[in-house]
């Protein structure tokens, strides 16, 4: 169904990981790393010094048992003295034999235990299998037994070796293993402290810095050493503050700007309410005046007006809800030129056109292309020409006016600024900064400069907007992006 949003539950378990600090989180995480690291290996030596030892015991067994195999067991008098005393050696071993009918002898060894021998030792008996060792568990400990075919028919000879101190000895290593492990992962907790401590230190030192900001304000950067990815990320930050105070203080010169310039015309509003109020309080004006009296008041409201739409206008960084459309710049022009020959009746327009199809704002752009016109009459002289032409997606507006300043050049398109010549006329010095940001928003670029000796040598604007010289299909660019 649509028009219904899901929420996206985070489970428990990484909602308590992350509400834990970034140090603990090292530490924890290093200590873990560490002492599953220590257990794999712990674990591994362990098992490989049992399977050496194992394998080793099974080698001494086999050749044991093939050396007592040698001796006569033809009248099953087996006892203690038909086998060398080396062969038991200083373990805890027994030698004995099985025969085919599961008739068993044993020798006095060092252990009384009975040892149950069973089907792996009688097939060795009866010739079915020629060797066979295993753990047999006994009473009280376990056994390793070994069989081998001794030379009487029948007979198998066992050797068996106690493992009670394989598993001591095993025993102490895995204690040892213990120890040490827990020993490393103590260590390797407070080497997570320590990296946490020292290495977390500059993140510290950007949060508290961050936190001093937020608290005072102060957006003075911090001291960046060193040249990891904290460094970078301070200098990230240290740029982000430069950003950030740039567009405060450019917020507060517009606030400070557009106070001076609304408090000019609302001030000469002010004053000349109050003239005609006091003359009506007199006697009145006579018609010649009174009528100048309001004309210049309908000036300053419209002068008001105008710099309230700017304002409003500038203040929309990106317009919403705005329908953008294959827009023909040509006939834009025409709309703007048509409504300045309205205004400056005495001013002369070449236009001279040629199509060129842009994907925007209609109303925006035409605003855009008023204003540069507008601005030419104002700096036009009495019957001057102003000339306007648009050929390959560039619109040039040059005037017959005394041009512009080399040192105002940069500061043509900044907001409320007014070269010393135009503070004397009518204007609020945001027409051009609206010019500049219709540009950029529809990615196009504005420039000015001197006008060529053809067209007068004053002052020249050229905007250049991206588009194509004939319409794609006409319709709505949502429209188009919907199909595509």
């Amino acid at each position: 169904m649509t028009g219904q949003s899901t929420t996206v539950r985070i489970p428990l378990s990484e909602r308590l990981h992350y509400r834990r600090s970034l140090a603990s989180r090292v530490i924890v995480l290093t200590t873990l790393a560490v002492g599953v690291s220590v257990a794999i290996v712990a674990l591994a030596a362990y098992l490989t010094v049992r399977q050496q030892l194992r394998a080793s015991l099974d080698e001494s067994l086999h050749r044991r048992a093939y050396i007592a195999a040698r001796y006569d067991f033809s009248d099953y008098s087996y006892s203690v003295n038909a086998v060398p005393a080396w062969l038991f050696g200083a373990t805890d071993t027994e030698v004995g034999y099985i025969t085919a009918d599961h008739q068993t002898g044993t020798t006095s060894g060092p252990s009384k235990d009975k040892i149950e021998l069973g089907p792996p030792e009688l097939a060795v008996a009866r010739g079915t299998s020629n060797y066979s060792c295993r753990t047999i568990r006994s009473s009280s400990t376990d056994y390793r037994v070994a069989a081998a075919p001794s030379g009487t028919n029948g007979v198998a000879v066992v050797v068996a070796q106690s493992l009670r101190a394989q598993e001591q000895a095993l025993g102490r290593l895995g204690l040892v293993m213990l120890i040490f492990g827990l020993a490393g992962v103590i260590a390797a907790a407070f080497a997570g402290w320590a990296v946490a401590r020292n290495g977390l230190r500059p993140v510290r030192r950007l949060t508290e810095a961050a936190e001093e900001i937020a608290r005072t304000e102060n957006l003075e950067p911090i001291e960046v050493e060193g040249n990891d990815e904290i460094a970078r990320l301070a200098r990230a930050f240290n740029a982000m503050l430069t950003a950030l105070a740039a567009s405060r203080d450019r917020q507060r010169q517009l606030v400070a700007d557009a106070g001076h310039e609304l408090r000019t015309p609302l001030t000469s509003l002010r004053t000349n309410l109050d003239l005609l109020t006091q003359a009506d309080r007199q006697g009145g004006l006579s018609e010649a005046s009174r009528a100048e009296l309001l004309e210049d008041v309908r000036f300053q409201i419209e002068e008001l007006t105008t710099l309230i739409g700017d304002l409003t206008e500038l203040a929309r960084e990106q317009p919403a809800g705005v329908l953008l459309e294959e827009v023909d710049l040509a006939e834009v022009v025409e709309r703007a030129a048509q409504r300045v020959r309205r205004r400056a009746s005495r001013l002369t327009l070449d236009v001279r056109l040629d199509p060129w199809w842009v994907t925007g704002e209609a109303s925006a752009l035409e605003r855009a292309v008023t204003n540069l016109l507008d601005n030419a009459a104002k700096w036009s002289p009495p019957h001057g020409v102003v000339t306007v032409v648009l050929t390959g997606g560039t619109l040039t507006v040059a005037d017959q006016g005394p041009g512009i300043a080399e040192q105002d050049l940069p500061h043509v398109f900044d907001r409320f600024y007014r070269s010393s010549d135009a503070r004397t006329m009518p204007g609020s010095g945001l027409g051009l900064a609206i010019v500049r940001q219709v540009a950029e928003r529809h990615g196009g670029i504005v420039r000015v400069g001197r006008a060529a000796p053809e067209h007068g040598g004053g002052a020249a604007f050229w905007l250049r907007l991206p588009g194509t010289d004939v319409p794609r299909t006409g319709r709505p660019a949502d429209e188009q992006a919907a199909s595509r």
